[in-house]
């Protein structure tokens, strides 16, 4: 103990040791249930089992497992990876296909009235086509599936960082996230497609993974393995990496993103069935795209996954070029969350000023003397074709500043406020945008005082912008050589994302977990701070500790089960039933309910043999799928059971 002299007088530093580091003042709630923002509401939420309760049925189902029934659950664990890659890289497939058919009609529709000179009709076409795909993307979104709101990255990083919140992996989302991402991204919104296609990969692991559904008749007994959260977890990895893979057609890049960005656990063995997954997406749709390049596709083409194969030539640089590269890196990303059901309007009122004007300039009727506009190639285009516009390679010529300007400007204020609006939204293609149009403006800048393409420095400050926004490093780098099929763009990207985020940390966290935090989503740091090592428990725990002992009187637990909303007790032994207190682990408390379910009471306090546990087999006590579990309330009671006991040491 450390003591200090001041004014003649011993201070010690007793007091500090003992006084809890944080306030006492805790109000003695009941309950350790909290609430997040899923989507519109703000729903309960509960922790995840990390890992699976290692109780005496479990185990005694593993020892009575032979060698063809554990053949059989790493068989299912494989075959469920196939099925993830497949049915996500389809979802990608059939996603990118509409988009380009609906936009792309709509762009033909309008661009055919404008060479007719009808440029009034040609404005209110494309501006009600586009209010009213904006608006099915939101009114399916706040009516049937909230939790498809947004992107839906933060809500599965969340879940993979142990936070189980209600509705995020229901079919309703899945198929809320798919039409509203279509509609949303149609409509020409600065939105991408990324984001939600994590969450549509997320969605298709969880549902597959959740062990069957007695509501659909599907009750395969191999599928009855993965009714716990750990194997659910690691399934749930693999889809959103597959999201990754289908979104950017960068199967790499999407386990890399799943290892650095979403999955708080990792281990060998999920790294294998991860690649594995990715890889069946980068086949899946190739030969997809390989079937549509024939022409059977509608408007569907090369560029319909995102792919940005633009930049092929050797990419020469010396020392000088690096001092721009840097600039591209140092800045700071703002993004501000803000709800916009009438959003649409402001949009119209916003971008269309613009659009308005190219359209005149570009088919004013007079090609001879204006054939080209390069605001127009921009503005009136979908977002993966504004990206390749200015990706392209020697274009150095093709662009004015106060074009590249405008869109810069309008891109960076149209996403902040199109990410925060009531529809599926991702936020990788916005950055890409918004900092492809910022990389080319700093590369016209430069000029000729660099031996750098523009093409390059918009590929460059493309990765700034998502560098500083997502603070990602080596997944940001593989997807963006994966984008581009260029390796010659390592080093200056690897510069380019080490610089923005370095500086972006400087500042404040990265966006998704900014939104976390909005939302109310707890989520724990791989790192604790220094001042956490003064916390003690009772610091952190709030309320009263509920314990059950090794054999309880059933009103008791009826008691605790309906006045709290704990998740799970711990189980303890104290004499006379012992000769020392004895801590024999922990009771969850959809495994509690299960034993009051099957009511196997006993009427005095006495420990029981082996028999009574032949009414219950590891089954029983499988973790739920997405369905709501039994509750407390729906049990009844007769006076004379509440008076009679339970032993709960065998299922902790």
């Amino acid at each position: 103990m450390s003591t200090n002299f001041i004014n003649g007088e011993a201070n010690t530093d007793y007091e500090s040791l003992i006084t809890p580091f944080l306030s006492s003042q805790r109000p003695l709630v009941n309950s350790t249930s909290q609430v997040a923002i899923v989507g519109a509401h703000v729903c309960p939420i509960e922790s995840l089992d990390y890992e699976i309760a290692e109780n005496d049925f479990l185990k005694q189902d593993w020892r009575s497992r032979g060698k063809m029934q554990i053949f059989q659950y790493v068989l299912m664990k494989w075959l469920l990876c196939f099925l993830i890659g497949l049915i996500v890289s389809l979802i990608g497939f059939f996603n990118n296909l509409a988009v380009e058919n609906i936009a792309g009609m709509k762009f033909v529709v309008t661009s055919n009235m404008m060479l007719l000179n009808r440029f009034g009709m040609a404005f209110l076409v494309f501006s009600v086509s586009n209010l009213i795909l904006t608006l099915v993307a939101s009114i399916i979104t706040a009516f049937i599936a909230p939790a498809a709101a947004g992107s839906g990255i933060p809500e599965v990083k969340a879940y993979l960082n142990g936070v189980d919140a209600p509705g995020i992996f229901s079919f309703r989302t899945l198929f809320v996230k798919i039409i509203g991402s279509i509609t949303a991204v149609s409509s020409s919104l600065l939105v991408g497609k990324a984001g939600p296609m994590v969450h549509t990969g997320a969605c298709v692991a969880a549902l597959l993974g959740q062990g069957g559904s007695k509501r659909f008749k599907l009750t395969w007994r191999w599928l009855r393995f993965f009714k716990n959260d750990r194997d659910r977890r690691d399934l749930v990895t693999c889809g959103s990496a597959a999201g990754i893979a289908a979104a950017f057609r960068a199967p790499v890049g999407g386990v890399l993103f799943a290892l650095e960005e979403m999955a708080s656990w990792w281990r060998s063995a999920l790294l294998w069935r991860s690649f594995f997954t990715t890889a069946v997406v980068a086949i899946v749709l190739r030969a997809l795209i390989d079937f549509c390049l024939s022409g059977k596709c509608g408007l569907f083409g090369k560029g319909g996954l995102i792919m940005f194969d633009v930049y092929s030539e050797n990419v020469t640089y010396h020392l000088i070029d690096v001092l721009p590269v840097l600039t591209l890196g140092s800045y700071r990303r703002h993004i501000g969350k803000l709800e916009g059901r009438c959003f649409t309007k402001f949009y119209l009122l916003v971008r269309f000023p613009f659009s308005l004007p190219v359209f005149f300039l570009d088919y004013h009727g007079l090609p001879h003397v204006n054939p080209y506009n390069d605001l127009a190639s921009l503005i009136f285009n979908t977002n993966d074709d504004s990206v390749k516009n200015l990706f392209s390679k020697n274009t150095n010529f093709e662009f004015q500043y106060s074009s590249i300007l405008i869109f810069f400007v309008t891109c960076y204020f149209l996403s902040i406020i199109s990410y925060g609006i009531v529809a599926p939204a991702g936020l990788f293609i916005p950055a890409i945008v918004t900092g492809a149009s910022y990389g080319r403006f700093v590369g016209m800048l430069v000029g000729s005082h660099s031996n750098l393409d523009q093409g390059l420095y918009a590929v460059l400050g493309a990765a700034s912008f998502l560098g500083g926004s997502m603070r990602m490093t080596v997944s940001l780098c593989v997807i963006i050589l994966e984008l581009t099929n260029n390796l010659l763009l390592l080093p200056l990207i690897m510069l380019v994302l080490l610089v923005s985020k370095t500086v972006a940390d400087a500042f404040n966290s990265n966006i998704y977990d900014l939104i976390m935090n909005a939302k109310g989503f707890p989520y724990l740091e791989t790192h604790t701070e220094p001042y956490m090592r003064q916390l003690t428990v009772g610091d952190v725990v709030r309320g009263p500790l509920q314990v059950f002992q090794g054999i309880e009187k059933v009103g008791n637990i009826v008691h605790v089960l309906s006045t709290t909303s704990h998740n799970g007790f711990p189980v303890i032994d104290e004499p006379p039933l012992s000769e020392s207190p004895v801590l024999y682990g922990l009771i969850l408390r959809a495994h509690a309910i299960e034993l009051l379910k099957k009511k196997a009471f006993m009427p005095t306090p006495v420990p029981i043999g082996t028999d009574a546990l032949k009414l219950f087999y590891a089954g029983d006590f499988l973790k739920r799928g997405s369905s709501n579990g039994d509750k407390i309330e729906d049990l009844q009671f007769t006076e004379e059971e509440m008076e009679m006991f339970l032993r709960s040491t065998s299922i902790h």
